[in-house]
Order: structure tokens, then sequence, then C-alpha cells
């Protein structure tokens, strides 16, 4: 018992900032907490942590709002390319070349990052929404199944088909809800999700409420925009090390 407290701190105070970061700008409770604890692990038992307090808290994101008809209306296309993504990636995590996924991750992050400060845009006309959403689904998921990472390119996506501060913030709930479910699917398959994640994953659970509730009430005294920017910023370098560090290892090896 003595060994596994030192690494519940750990995870408590990961969840906290990840979920006070998700309450300040209503995203990135799995991305941050998973790029953190890669630090010290691979991603795929990173993520088999992150899982119960990612569904959970993106369920309850879910129906704070009145959009969720017209999000799944919108969305079904991007969710079942991005479950069939999952699908049929399902492994990477396991497999042979597992080790490149946190090179993956660090590499998405510094993409996510960087498309965020640049507030890089583009539009989706309505017409093209259906088979475009099915193709970012497909990427996402794929890129998901390896990295455990599921917004690109997949917010950018929402963006550009015009949604925007609510109803976003709606959709990205319904979106990773079913992503989510999808991965903890597969990761159950592949034997990362075991009962020995059980009690990390309830202590990151109760903290990533406890940090998003922190999060909101912060939100509401700091413009969200100044901290959202130092956000990226952070992801930037933490991308860099993550994906230098496990090149310097492979390297070794």
């Amino acid at each position: 018992m003595t060994t596994i407290e030192p690494f519940l701190f750990v995870i408590a105070a990961v969840f906290l900032l990840a979920g006070f970061i998700k309450g300040v700008i209503g995203l990135g409770l799995p991305t941050v907490s998973v790029s953190l604890l890669a630090v010290a692990m691979p991603p795929g038992k990173a993520l088999a942590i992150v899982i119960v307090p990612a569904i959970v808290t993106n369920i309850w994101q879910t129906f704070v709002g009145p959009y969720l008809r017209d999000i799944v209306k919108r969305l079904w296309p991007l969710m079942i390319g991005t479950a069939a993504g999952i699908w049929l990636n399902a492994g990477a995590m396991t497999g042979p070349n597992a080790r490149y996924g946190t090179i993956v991750l660090g590499i998405l992050l510094m993409i996510y990052a960087v498309t965020g400060l640049t507030k890089f845009n583009f539009e989706v006309p309505p017409r093209n929404e259906k088979w475009l959403g099915g193709i970012v689904g497909l990427v996402t998921g794929v890129i998901s199944a390896s990295s455990g990472v599921q917004v690109i390119p997949s917010v950018p996506y929402m963006q550009a088909i015009g949604m925007e501060k609510d109803e976003l913030a709606q959709a990205l709930g319904v979106f990773f809800t079913v992503a989510t479910l999808a991965l903890g699917f597969t990761l159950t398959q592949s034997g990362l999700m075991t009962s020995a994640t059980a009690l990390p994953g309830a202590v990151a659970m109760v903290c990533s409420f406890g940090g998003v509730f922190i999060g909101q009430a912060v939100r509401s005294r700091m413009p969200a925009e100044t901290f959202r920017r130092w956000f990226l910023i952070a992801m930037i370098l933490l991308g860099i090390y993550l994906a230098a560090s496990a090149v310097y290892e492979i390297y070794r090896a």
C-alpha cells in the first residue's frame, strides 16, 4: 500500500489541475491529464485511468444546454466515424509500435496548441457536413486509438461548421462522451482497463469534479481568453518535452 500512495497523490494533483482547466475553458481534461501522466507512464496506461472521469464529466456537459437534438442530428457522421476509427486502430497502444504513442501525443499537442493560438479557421458549407464529418471522425478515431487525444481534427471541424459558445460546449460534451465510451471499450478488450485502475480512477474522478467547480468559479472572475492563451503555450512546451524525451529513449534503446 505504501508504494501506491505517492502515485495517488500525483493522480489527485494532475486531475485537480485538468478539471480546473476544463472548468475555466470548457475542455482539456483528457488532453491535459493524459499528457501529464504520460511523463511517468505509457499513454495507454494513463488513458485507462482517465476514461471514467472523462466519461462522467462529459455526460454532465452533454446535458447542460438545449441543443442536444440538433447536435446529434448534425454530428452523427462525426461520431460514427470516430468510433469506427478507434475500432480500426484498436490495439495501437499495446502493439509493437506503442512506444511511439508518446511521440504522436507530443506532436498532436503542439498542433492543437498552435492552431488555437493562431485561431486558424475554415468554413464547411452545410451540404458538405455529412461526408466530411465522417472522414474527420475516422481520422480522429485513428489518432485517438494511438494517442488518447480526441481534439484533432474534430474540434476545428465543429468550429468550422459554425458551432459557437454554448452550442459548441454542449457539442464537445456529446462528442467526447461517444468517443471516450468507444475508446474505453477498446481499452477493456486490450486488457489495459482492469481492477487495478479502479482506485486511481475513483481518485481521478473526485479530483476532476473538484477542479471543475474551482475552475468555473475562477472563470467568472478572470478573462477566460487570457487563461486559454497561457494554457496553449504550456501545451506546446509539454508537447515538445514529451516528443523529445520519447525520441531520446527510443534512440538509447
